[in-house]
């Protein structure tokens, strides 16, 4: 009978993993893998990567999903895999593919949401309009109820103690926003990026350009074993598998500079900009003109 309740549980774990595409990348470290897409009503923002890390006392979630149902499927899959309970929702920035996840674990017993110490602030300030454009943009209907902001902020590094394992979270300078937090494993040497790194897709730029470029020298410097991007392919080849997203960025404020020094309006350079830059990305011709435009903007003002 045992080794019957034994198969049946494996099965169902591999059933659960197999619907959300959860891959085990390191030991206790689970993730599944979204989409290279923008947010649409067929995706319903399941685009970013999403998963969970499992310590022998508590679970911690980092990424909760594109929206309540993506949430729901992420905790059964937690629940179906291992006993543990979920002490820990950790949010790495406040995009709508990743946070939206978050209300079906609130009413988990203890439980923290934890985030950068200006991810409450960018959540209130964007969360009406994240909510007001859900049904169009991702054919589910948002409610404010659905915004769940961070219960600890981190300033600058907190660990947690999973049991056996701990975590360091680093709060980040503005970089790919001014609310990137990093969550680094040191039992695996895994790190989670999210989208201070993306792999085939595009990166997009909501922060800073220089901003970013000084958090990825930072990183390239660090010894990491598996690197979790926000979408894309996870990299076991670092620091080699962030050159492409430090090329493009360090190319785009080279180019930004140089159409600002030669008196090129920022209209003229959204009407006529370098397609080889579209090279090796998806998803170009959807977010690289607003990157031109962030970065122009920042870059007009540098001393």
């Amino acid at each position: 009978m045992r080794i019957f309740s034994l198969l049946f549980l494996l099965l169902s774990c591999q059933s659960v993993m197999a619907a959300l595409n959860i891959k085990q990348v390191a030991k206790g470290i689970y993730v599944h893998q979204g989409v290279i897409a923008v947010p649409n009503t067929h995706n319903h923002d399941e685009i970013a990567n999403i998963g969970f890390i499992v310590g022998k006392q508590c679970v911690a979630v980092i990424d909760s999903g594109g929206n309540p149902k993506q949430g729901a499927m992420l905790k059964k899959a937690i629940e179906k895999i291992t006993k543990t309970k979920i002490c820990y929702v950790i949010n790495p920035h406040g995009h709508p593919d990743h946070i939206f996840g978050n209300r079906v674990f609130e009413n988990i017993p203890n439980i923290q949401f934890i985030g950068h110490k200006k991810l409450a602030r960018a959540m209130a300030v964007r969360g009406s309009f994240y909510i007001a454009r859900s049904k169009e943009q991702m054919g589910i209907k948002l409610r404010d109820k659905d915004i769940i902001p961070p219960t600890v902020a981190v300033k600058n590094t907190l660990r947690l103690d999973l049991g056996g394992r701990t975590l360091v979270l680093t709060a980040h300078p503005t970089a790919h926003t001014d609310n990137d937090l990093t969550v680094f494993d040191e039992a695996t040497e895994t790190i989670w990026l999210s989208d201070l790194l993306f792999i085939s897709h595009l990166p997009v730029l909501d922060g800073s350009i220089k901003g970013w470029l000084a958090e990825i020298e930072k990183l390239e410097k660090r010894q990491f074993d598996v690197v979790i991007p926000g979408h894309g392919a996870i990299d076991r080849n670092w620091p080699e598998g962030m050159q492409a997203e430090k090329s493009y960025l360090q190319n785009l404020a080279q180019e930004m500079r140089l159409k600002i020094k030669q008196g090129i309006f920022l209209e003229d350079v959204l009407r006529e900009f370098d397609q080889s830059a579209a090279q090796g990305w998806l998803l170009f011709n959807d977010f690289h003109k607003k990157n031109l435009s962030s970065a122009y903007a920042e870059l007009e003002w540098e001393d």
